[in-house]
């Protein structure tokens, strides 16, 4: 399935049914007086998140969405029929901006979560509703009230527990390949991610979260270099980072800096958030060059620099646990 994490689509609620003028005329019935129904409600438009999807690709091929008018109504004080709703079912994680993109309407971040973005309108009244003890026979009805229309744009932003940041080729596909059941592309050739990867990482029976392999930054992400800076929304709700550094291609400190850089220019929290910064691919190297890169490293960060490497599985459980701990630290609040 292929992956798309924002779309925008043309929303509209269905109109009120309309009213109608009516009088009851029956055999030996003298006076019948007027019995014109209302009409019914239009329908709603609601946005539901539900938890089997994980792409908006759905809407790039069903962009219109219009509720049906409710049914007009009729004599007898019958009231018209009133409009199914229309739910509209996204990924958790999905948030709802007006046109512009400058308004959030809704953030549907948990499992069920329902918002009325547009309610159908109603229906009008018949002529019985303005019968009085001086107007004894209306000949008035009224029109259902019109629903409600917008285009709004749809973004996701995967509901993941850890995120996987780095430079092109620095391991990620690999590393959440073995720490998890993902399948992501990997290949003995530079290249990057083109859409973020989930997976689930399960330490015991009790102890489990979820990481999101992110595509690699370039420098320059912020301002659209590359693939740009679209998918770091989707580490915004991470409890941590792991960024891994790829040890075999050379100034270790300048891929940690244009990665730090892009996060500080992005914004939305991200260099906030804790970071882990992890060594990557040490079976490629000497001793020699692990331990002056890992000390440049930990001078450069003021921080630990853990060693690992995806290839051969090396210090990749004491790196989840660390990514477990912050995770659950986190939860904790």
């Amino acid at each position: 399935m292929k992956f798309l994490d924002q779309a925008k689509i043309y929303v509209r609620s269905g109109d009120g049914g309309d009213g109608v003028v009516a009088f009851r005329r029956e055999k030996y019935i003298e006076f019948g007086g007027p019995d014109g129904g209302n009409g019914g409600k239009g329908g709603d438009i609601w946005f539901e998140a539900v938890a089997n999807l994980n792409t908006l690709i759905d809407f790039r091929y069903t962009q219109h969405f219009r509720a049906r008018k409710g049914g007009n109504g009729s004599g007898s004080d019958r009231t018209g029929a009133g409009a199914d709703d229309i739910v509209i079912q996204v990924p958790i994680g999905t948030q709802i901006f007006d046109e512009e993109r400058e308004v959030l309407l809704a953030d549907l971040d948990s499992p069920g979560k329902r918002i009325l973005l547009c309610k159908g309108g109603d229906g009008g009244f018949g002529n019985a509703s303005f019968k009085t003890s001086t107007n004894r026979a209306p000949r008035r009805a009224d029109k259902g009230w019109p629903g409600e229309e917008r285009w709004v744009w749809l973004r996701l932003k995967l509901i993941a527990d850890a995120g996987l940041v780095g430079l092109p080729n620095a391991g990620k596909s690999t590393f959440l390949s073995v720490a998890s059941a993902a399948r992501p592309k990997i290949a003995d050739y530079p290249f990057t991610t083109l859409h973020p990867q989930l997976g689930v990482v399960r330490l015991t029976d009790t102890e489990e979260f979820v990481l999101a392999d992110i595509p690699g930054l370039i420098e320059g992400a912020h301002e659209g270099a590359g693939l740009g800076d679209r998918f770091l929304g989707h580490v915004e709700r991470c409890a941590v980072l792991l960024h891994l550094i790829d040890g075999t291609a050379g100034n270790v400190v300048d891929a940690w800096r244009t990665i730090r850089e892009e996060l500080d220019a992005y914004g939305g929290g991200l260099s906030e958030k804790p970071e882990i910064i992890a060594l990557n691919k040490i079976d490629a190297m000497t001793p020699q060059q692990i331990g002056t890169r890992r000390r440049a490293l930990e001078r450069a960060t003021g921080k630990p620099v853990v060693l690992l490497s995806g290839a051969t599985h090396t210090h990749v459980a004491e790196t989840l646990r660390l990514l477990q701990n912050a995770v659950h630290e986190f939860r904790r609040g």
